[in-house]
């Protein structure tokens, strides 16, 4: 489905075992093979207990494995800046410091210094996210919504190449959900980054995802197709109730 000149991300035969008790282990991944081109905005669909967030932990660097994830060609096994992960929780943000302050740390951490450059990096991804003014504001006097629009500036603020998203909107609730999936989209075609996005919503999956794919045990690929309903997406979009039915059918088999 891609062109190998266009490949950013190449996963070859990762595997992941879990060990359940001292008796037993499990394939939570097994024999994993994908690739990715550049910019794609990829959805990842899948029952519970699939291996969904543990193949994003893989390629982000946080788990040990079998296999090999390539990142431009170049073997990657540790967490780097290239690739940065949205979680789900609201909690993924630091309590004590300011949304600025948040957004900053790891600039700091890769050796940014300059007070105006971490300013001007701050101003601009939070512009992105529709936050300006909110620089000096805490965690505990945001919305959850306005929680994740902070943690996908402060990844945005790294300039990856790669943003890892698990199930970032679960908890909101259905109108910031939709409103943060507009953002998210907005940002995806403004941004040269390749996004990998987990979500349980088929709804989501249509709206945000150019290219969708369904797993299903062992994080075996039952549906890899291009998403071709036009955007902006609704369900009066051409192809949308045919979309939906066809993921449906894949997850529920």
């Amino acid at each position: 489905m891609t062109n190998e000149k266009n490949h950013i991300l190449e996963i070859r035969n990762l595997s992941k075992v879990f060990d359940v008790n001292t008796e037993k282990e499990k394939d939570v991944l097994k024999d994993v093979s994908l690739t990715v081109d550049r910019n794609e905005f990829l959805c990842m669909l899948g029952p519970s207990g699939c291996g969904k967030t543990t193949l994003l932990r893989c390629i982000a660097g946080f788990e040990s494995y079998e296999g090999s994830v390539l990142v431009n060609g170049a073997e990657r096994t540790k967490p780097g800046t290239d690739r940065i992960m949205v979680f789900q929780d609201f909690n993924q943000l630091f309590p004590w410091k300011t949304v600025e302050k948040n957004i900053q740390y790891p600039l700091k951490l890769q050796g940014i210094r300059d007070k105006d450059e971490l300013k001007q990096r701050t101003q601009e991804v939070l512009a992105k996210v529709k936050l300006s003014g909110h620089e000096k504001y805490y965690p505990y006097q945001l919305s959850g919504g306005m929680k994740q629009r902070v943690a996908i500036a402060k990844a945005l603020a790294l300039k990856p190449e790669i943003i890892l998203m698990d199930e970032p909107f679960a908890a909101l609730d259905a109108m910031t959900r939709n409103e943060l999936q507009d953002e998210l989209l907005r940002i995806s075609m403004e941004e040269q980054c390749t996004f990998l996005f987990i979500t349980h919503n088929i709804q989501e999956t249509i709206v945000l995802g150019t290219r969708i794919i369904v797993l299903a045990e062992g994080g075996r690929i039952v549906v890899d197709e291009k998403n071709t309903v036009a955007r902006p997406v609704t369900p009066a979009s051409e192809g949308y109730g045919e979309t939906w039915e066809r993921l449906h059918s894949a997850l529920y088999q």
